[in-house]
């Protein structure tokens, strides 16, 4: 065992994107975060995401431009503490610890959801707990990320690409159908989706905090910067990439899936209502079989979501111990495949802890997935401003070089992560209303560990120190990746 997390072949640039592709898993997300944007702005849908593009842009600016200059497993963690100091980088990467165990604890719960809805969708009778599926949903999760990073990556890569392409396809046809007058409600190629009529600027506004949510977890390919060929240069490749792509793919896919259902008060009350938008347009435009290959699918993005989650988690978890938070034995990787197999395994068996006590309190796979992907998101919100307080810090101390002037970036990106996270936390049923003050207890823990802990602090800025600096980044290698 060591504590090197050098992989016998490095990552390429297409497969450090996979693992944040598979974290924000595109199938779940356009299957499951429409509905709830109609029901607010009605056949303005596309806007929403469109402007939801671009409140995630100014948020991964922040990361493109630090990752230019640091990589580390531990993402935002070493980042903040690079550009803010030691105890706000612990406090950031506690932030984003939190998520990434909880996304863990909610895509093993969505793996269950979604095997259920595949088997009935076969007309199978299914009676099986579904902490049982998260279980066996686990030892596959372990059975990838155990091995070599770029089996992780190409894993993600097959299993999501698939289900990228089996929506694109679904979309195309209902592109063409609409433009050519041949769909099943006589709807058209109404493109007025992209404007405010029959709705307001405040509630696109508003409703943006739905079509982020879909972007969360795009971050996660930071946590690879070890383990990738020239991170310097493609990680903040595979940041962009993953935010522009999927924002493509984001928005072409509502477009299709608004006009498929119609733009009528009846078009849209039915796209509100679908539990599964994908499978009914699926069904309704190409036919039961092609439904249950987006059944499969999303099933399957589940997975893939579920091993994004805990190689992310285990990445972190590492980067904390190696630097002296937590036992030691975290910061061990295997000799052979380079991972951090003893990491992976403390990830795995909370997020497996959690499931089997949700299930053994009677709490639904289904409801376990929305409580636990909140309280992801909330504490993912705190990290995403932490890092955009660190490149403003970074941008006007002149160490990178950067246009001072860009700093109103992270700035408006701040702003725009406290209206979400306001969003989130106000005016919310039972027990949603109870989700910030977890997610805050959560934070606060990370802030008073670190406060509490001066020696940590001090451990924590010398092997960052030492860790990125390493190999530094002159000024000419600097402008040229920019």
């Amino acid at each position: 065992m060591t504590d090197d997390l050098r992989p016998p072949r490095k990552l390429r640039l297409w497969e450090a994107l996979a693992l944040s592709v598979g974290l924000m898993g595109p199938t779940l997300a356009m299957a499951l975060n429409g509905a709830g944007v109609a029901a607010t702005v009605g056949k303005a849908v596309p806007l929403v995401f469109l402007l939801g593009l671009t409140g995630v842009a100014l948020v991964a600016y922040g990361f493109v431009r630090l990752t230019r200059h640091f990589n580390h497993a531990g993402s935002v963690y070493a980042l903040a503490g690079v550009s803010l100091g030691p105890r706000a980088g612990f406090f950031g990467g506690f932030a984003l610890l939190g998520t990434y165990l909880f996304f863990a604890v909610c895509t093993l719960a969505s793996a269950a959801v979604f095997t259920e809805a595949f088997a009935r969708a076969l007309g199978l009778s299914w009676n099986v707990p579904w902490s049982l599926v998260a279980l066996v949903a686990g030892l596959g999760v372990w059975a990838v990320n155990s091995r070599e990073s770029r089996v992780t990556a190409r894993t993600l890569l097959i299993v999501e690409g698939v289900g990228i392409v089996g929506m694109l396809f679904l979309s195309l046809i209902i592109v063409l159908r609409n433009g050519t007058g041949n769909a099943p409600g006589h709807q058209t190629l109404d493109l007025s989706v992209f404007g405010f009529g029959g709705t307001t600027m405040s509630a696109v506004v508003t409703a943006t905090v739905f079509a982020f949510l879909s972007w969360a977890g795009f971050e996660a390919c930071a946590s690879l910067g070890e383990e990738t060929d020239n991170p310097r240069r493609n990680i903040p490749r595979a940041l962009a990439g993953s935010v522009l792509l999927t924002g493509g793919l984001y928005v072409f896919v509502m477009f299709a899936q608004t006009i498929g259902f119609g733009t009528d008060a009846q078009g849209v009350a039915a796209f509100s209502g679908a539990e599964s938008s994908l499978s009914t347009l699926a069904q309704t435009y190409i036919g039961t079989w092609f439904s249950l290959v987006i059944a499969f699918t999303a099933m399957a993005s589940a997975f893939a979501a579920s091993i994004s989650s805990i190689a992310a988690a285990s990445r972190l978890m590492f980067a904390l111990a190696r630097d002296g938070f937590g036992p030691s034995a975290l910061a061990r990787t295997d000799r052979r495949t380079g991972a951090p197999t003893v990491a992976l395994v403390a990830a795995l068996a909370a997020a497996l802890l959690g499931d089997g006590l949700l299930n053994a309190t009677g709490v639904s796979a289904f409801d376990s997935y929305y409580w636990f992907a909140t309280l992801g998101v909330l504490c993912l919100l705190v990290a995403y401003a932490v890092a955009g307080a660190g490149v403003s810090a970074f941008i006007l101390s002149g160490r990178g070089r950067i246009p001072k002037y860009e700093v109103v970036i992270p700035v408006l990106a701040i702003g725009y992560l406290c209206f979400v996270f306001y969003n989130q936390s106000v005016g919310q049923d039972s027990p949603y209303n109870y989700f910030p003050w977890i997610a805050a207890a959560w934070c606060v823990a990370g802030l008073v560990t670190v406060l509490a802990a001066p020696g940590l602090a001090r451990r924590i800025g010398e092997r960052l120190t030492a860790e990125l600096t390493a190999t530094p980044v002159t000024a000419e290698d600097a402008v040229v990746r920019a």
